[in-house]
């Protein structure tokens, strides 16, 4: 149905309902319920509102997208999940945090958590194992610097939260791989602006951190918060720490499994290895991934024929579409196998770390794909056509639309996969017809995609930032400006200069 067929009264009604369904789904949400009835709940409310077929939509548009979702995404949740839970019960992931700590030491501690998070996170180890494992490591460097620990939070967003999961190219976080069926692009899309976003990512954090760090010196803040002041006798006075309430565990996973890939109820599970690896075998599977990524994507696939894909039996599509998914795929499945061959004497209950590893992924994939379910209905609204033509009409170009669109959704679903899905299901196709027209490389569209949708998507409500906090003892009143300003303010400077470059050269 085309908008203007559409009376001012039902105009009315249907952006009420879109705006009340996402009302409700952020207000409870955040409250801890769960999205898996939240997602449908809000999609068929915004429906009867709008005077839709409610259960039509239930079961036409939100299942099968998120079905969709699931048929295309569900390998790399699962798969990345187990690959987690075997990184951290192997001692890997402990393995390298720890080298870290050795080399760089205390007096270069926000640096020691930096590297060490996006050296996990960029070998394909989730967010959630990384910030398990990274916090006590942060912990013990910032307590022996003496760093207030409410730095700590922006220390380890920075370097697991940032350029690793949206700029650097061949990064497998799921973000990067959500736009390849869209724009058929592969994980490298755009290197060359995606490796000078990761460094005004990196450089700006590094500054501020450092900046926050010298301050805190000035001011006598240590570690718990203990400032000297100046009295008439210089007497120190020491303001104690309060005591830090322990999370919400139930709290932390409903929030936590919406903008992660990995279930925090499977992580006690299994066996965590005592015995360390070596820091050369804690990163060969990490290597491995992004090697063999490289190499089916830009070496392999592209010269393969594929062409009996686009027969009905393989749901005519195209390499394009589905080689991106495939080259993760294998280069996991390769490290996944390397890395129980090369630690099989350290994970003594390897059937319980494989079963945690792979249920760790089904909450969080089911919850994701419930919110593309629910942006789906919304996108199927005849109202939605004048949101439709609001974000396309934004001054700029495609580039910038796309960039605010994906912001947005992001940010208001508190899922940086769930927003940038929404957007892509709703107006992909559209940004793909208007690159042909502008002559917007795809690959262009990916990386601007991506990156946006790592920006406002760290918002209070964000599951990772809840978690996050958690794990570091922290509070948002305490740390949260700081993963502002590195983790919101950082990425979106990097976003206003791919935009700029790419605007200027292109894609490269």
């Amino acid at each position: 149905m085309d908008v203007i067929t559409l009376t001012p009264l039902a105009i009315g009604l249907g952006l009420f309902g879109m705006l009340a369904s996402l009302a409700l789904l952020i207000g409870f949400a955040y409250r801890g319920w769960t999205v898996l009835l939240l997602a449908p709940f809000a999609a068929m409310l915004a429906a009867a509102i709008s005077g839709e077929p409610i259960l039509a939509h239930w079961t036409q548009t939100f299942m099968n997208s998120a079905a969709r979702f699931l048929a295309q995404f569900f390998p790399l949740f699962l798969l990345g999940a187990l690959f987690g839970k075997l990184m951290e019960d192997s001692g890997s992931v402990k393995a390298i945090a720890g080298y870290m700590t050795e080399k760089l030491g205390a007096h270069r501690a926000i640096l020691a958590v930096v590297i060490g998070g996006a050296l996990v996170t960029y070998g394909g180890v989730s967010l959630f194992v990384a910030f398990f494992v990274i916090a006590p490591m942060g912990t013990a460097l910032f307590q022996a610097a003496n760093i207030p620990r409410r730095l700590m939070p922006a220390a380890i967003a920075l370097g697991t939260s940032t350029f690793t999961m949206s700029a650097l190219p061949g990064t497998p976080a799921i973000q990067n791989a959500i736009p390849m069926p869209f724009f058929g692009t592969t994980p490298f899309a755009a290197p060359g602006l995606g490796v000078i976003a990761s460094i005004v990512m990196i450089g700006f954090g590094l500054w501020w951190l450092s900046l926050q760090q010298s301050r805190a010196k000035a001011a006598n803040e240590g570690f718990d918060g203990v400032a000297v002041v100046g009295g008439a006798a210089g007497a120190a006075v020491a303001a104690t720490p309060a005591t830090r309430p322990a999370p919400d565990a139930a709290l932390v996973r409903e929030r936590a499994t919406v903008s992660q890939s990995f279930d925090p109820e499977e992580a006690a599970r299994g066996h965590i290895s005592e015995d360390l690896p070596s820091f050369g075998i804690a990163m060969t599977p990490l290597v491995l991934v992004v090697l063999l990524n490289f190499v089916m994507n830009v070496l392999v696939l592209p010269r393969i024929d594929a062409d009996y894909l686009a027969e009905p039996r393989w749901g005519e599509t195209s390499l394009a579409a589905v080689g991106g998914v495939w080259g993760v795929c294998v280069a996991l499945t390769v490290a996944i196998v390397a890395l129980i061959l090369l630690n099989r004497r350290r994970l003594p209950a390897l059937r319980a770390t494989i079963d945690a590893g792979a249920n760790a992924s089904v909450l969080p994939v089911l919850s994701v794909g419930s919110l593309v379910g629910y942006g789906a209905v919304i996108a199927a609204l005849p109202a939605f056509e004048l949101v439709r033509e609001w974000v396309l009409g934004i001054g700029g170009g495609p580039l910038v639309s796309l960039a605010v669109a994906t912001n947005l959704l992001a940010a208001l679903t508190g899922s940086a996969s769930g927003g940038l899905t929404i957007a892509l299901d709703a107006l992909g196709s559209t940004y793909l017809q208007l690159a042909g027209q502008y002559g917007i490389d795809p690959a262009l569209l990916h990386r601007v995609a991506v990156i946006s949708s790592g920006t406002l998507d760290s918002l209070p409500h964000n599951g990772a930032v809840v978690t996050l906090l958690a794990v570091c003892g922290s509070t948002h009143r305490e740390s949260y400006r700081d993963i502002v300003i590195v983790g919101i303010l950082g990425a979106l400077l990097a976003l206003v200069v791919v935009i700029v470059l790419g605007t200027l050269f292109g894609s490269f």
